[in-house]
């Protein structure tokens, strides 16, 4: 087994998070945002939108794209290098960081349903999309 090479890690994984920021951006500042505002205006707690929380969002895409990065490059030596395997570790992140939360959180109808389904849904095609194009930056 080779070792991980932490500046292919960090390229692939800026590729992957840059790509799940831009999908987070269109998807839930401009095509849900107006419904996102509304349900949280509903809850009495009307979203702030400043500078921070928007560098806050955008390190956390930078976050998830390095982890599914990082995760591919653990598992190829287990599940050979390419897309099946980008898919694997795509998909792990995504059931960590997007499903199982939503899961959590869905079911207490504090937000309209079709809201966490859609990010959930559109999230498993984003996360699996970004990391089969961090991974192909990947090289041991």
């Amino acid at each position: 087994m080779g070792k991980i090479n932490w500046g292919k890690v960090l390229l692939g994984g800026l590729v992957a998070g840059v790509i799940i920021d831009v999908v987070e951006g269109i998807l839930e500042g401009v095509i849900l945002g107006p419904e996102w505002r509304q349900a949280m205006q509903a809850l009495g707690h009307p979203l702030q939108e400043t500078g921070g929380k928007m560098a806050l969002h955008v390190l956390l895409g930078l976050a998830y794209g390095l982890s599914a990065v990082c995760l591919y490059a653990a598992i190829r030596p287990r599940f050979g290098a390419g897309p099946k395997t980008a898919f694997y570790a795509g998909a792990g992140v995504w059931v960590l960081g997007n499903l199982l939360p939503s899961v959590n959180w869905g079911p207490r109808g504090l937000v309209p349903g079709h809201l966490i389904a859609i990010a959930v849904a559109v999230g498993l095609v984003e996360i699996v999309a970004a990391t089969e194009a961090g991974a192909w930056f990947y090289r041991e």
